[in-house]
């Protein structure tokens, strides 16, 4: 009977220490909701962003990605960002896509403007930058442009296949 008592004593105390890891990290997490209000950004892409991104602003987390979106015209991205209630932005803020460190996870880079009308609930932030998509660079770099294979340029004739540089054959 008492190994049986200290069994059960041991997995009662693995159990409250498994649920306060669990609490740790659900407080530390994305998944936690943002208390605050929503604002808008439309972006070209937004590649490496989804719900529950961080939202920044000097490397500070002040808000969360709520709610992404297309819009049908325009084909743009449209992320809802839930703001915390205490951060106010100004109505020239902008708003980046941006990597922590070279492969790191994407986040919402806010950098504040100057002016001293603040955006309201639901404002539209109209200054933004798209995420850069890390393999095109690459591939860029490595086979080069368009312009340094041929001659691409207005006005230039790529030479036949047949041709050899400039010279001329005499019959």
């Amino acid at each position: 009977m008492g190994r049986s008592m200290f069994e059960t004593i041991m997995g009662a105390l693995v159990l409250i220490v498994a649920g306060g890891f669990m609490a740790f990290a659900y407080e530390g997490s994305s998944l936690k909701p943002v208390e605050g209000y929503p604002v808008k950004a439309k972006f070209t892409t937004v590649a490496g962003v989804g719900l529950g991104t961080d939202v920044r602003i000097g490397g500070i987390k002040v808000g969360v990605v709520s709610n992404l979106a297309l819009d049908t015209t325009t084909y743009e991205a449209i992320l809802t960002l839930q703001m915390k209630d205490n951060i106010k932005l100004p109505t020239d803020s902008t708003a980046a896509v941006v990597s922590d460190g070279l492969l790191g996870s994407k986040y919402i880079k806010i950098d504040p403007g100057a002016e001293e009308k603040m955006l309201a609930a639901n404002a539209v932030i109209t200054h933004t930058q798209s995420s850069i998509n890390l393999e095109e660079l690459i591939g860029k770099m490595a086979f080069g442009s368009a312009e340094k294979g041929g001659a691409d340029k207005p006005g230039e004739k790529k030479p036949a296949s047949g041709d050899v540089g400039s010279a001329t054959v005499k019959p």
